[in-house]
């Protein structure tokens, strides 16, 4: 068996940062996690990458190519399109190779949409699956999206589009948690593990506009409150516990180490015969 993050999210949410942390925890805790940058888009990123897409496809190929013609957003839809027929196929399985017990994250582009209502990674996980991964989806959101309301319930229907979409176990990730001043820490507890109906209604969704339009906010909130589907999980990556934690909880998820090799050590016991009998008071 093999296991698989699919790290999922908003542009500029700290994907990236994200798999670069936590393969540096594996690093420091000797155990080997491979990183694959699925985004054609992306100029840098800060971990040591096993595969690389732009290797195959890049956006701005697709865009100066004349018979093309794309945009940035049409562009990348591209190039996501084009891993999934066969001549990309082929190259990500080889880039992936057929290692059992192998560990990988899969950084994946920005662009919502993907994830939300076209089927692009929806196949791309049905692959991964047909190639024996266990895969989790990780839906990394701005930890600024927790201290407004209206950016809580947009950012939380879009991560509930997400995991109706795929079908796979999912975790939501709060990120940059290290750059929340003191007055956003204090609100964030509220937006944890939040009655929806009370947040529309308190003094944070006071706005004209929530105003005008509070029965249909209304009716959006009761689709995240009735059912409990959303939930968060702060991470500071800059805090070996804090990623260690949301490890604990995807490798949960997706049942890593169950059937892991147990590791023993022997141990030298001393032989009875050569102890030397007690003396005689």
């Amino acid at each position: 068996m093999r296991y698989a993050q699919l790290v999922l999210g908003p542009a500029g949410a700290g994907k990236s940062t994200y798999c670069a942390a936590v393969q540096q925890f594996g690093l420091d805790t000797q155990r080997t996690i491979n990183v694959v940058n699925l985004d054609p888009a992306a100029e840098k990123f800060y971990y040591d990458a096993c595969a690389d897409v732009r290797e195959l496809v890049e956006v701005d190929d697709v865009m100066e190519a004349e018979d093309i013609n794309y945009g940035p957003n049409g562009g990348l839809i591209f190039c996501m399109e084009y891993l999934l027929e066969p001549d990309g196929l082929d190259w990500l399985k080889e880039a992936l190779g057929d290692l059992d017990e192998d560990y990988t994250l899969f950084d994946c582009p920005g662009q919502i949409e993907l994830y939300t209502h076209m089927d692009v990674m929806k196949r791309l996980l049905d692959l991964l699956q047909s190639w024996n991964f266990q895969v989790c989806a990780v839906f990394v959101l701005d930890s600024h999206y927790m201290v407004d309301t209206s950016k809580f319930l947009s950012g939380s229907l879009t991560a509930l589009s997400a995991m109706m979409k795929l079908e796979v176990p999912h975790v939501n990730l709060l990120s940059k948690m290290d750059l929340l001043d003191k007055k956003a820490h204090s609100q964030l507890s509220i937006y944890l593990d939040p009655d929806v109906h009370e947040l529309i209604s308190s003094e944070h969704s006071s706005s004209r506009f929530n105003k005008k339009y509070h029965k249909l906010t209304t009716a959006l909130a009761s689709i995240l409150n009735d059912q409990a589907l959303v939930r968060y999980f702060p991470i500071n990556i800059y805090k070996q516990d804090s990623i260690q934690n949301a490890l604990l909880l995807i490798d949960s998820l997706i049942q890593y180490g169950d059937d892991l090799d147990v590791k023993t050590k022997d141990f030298d016991y001393a032989d009875p015969l050569d102890e030397e009998p007690p003396e005689d008071d």
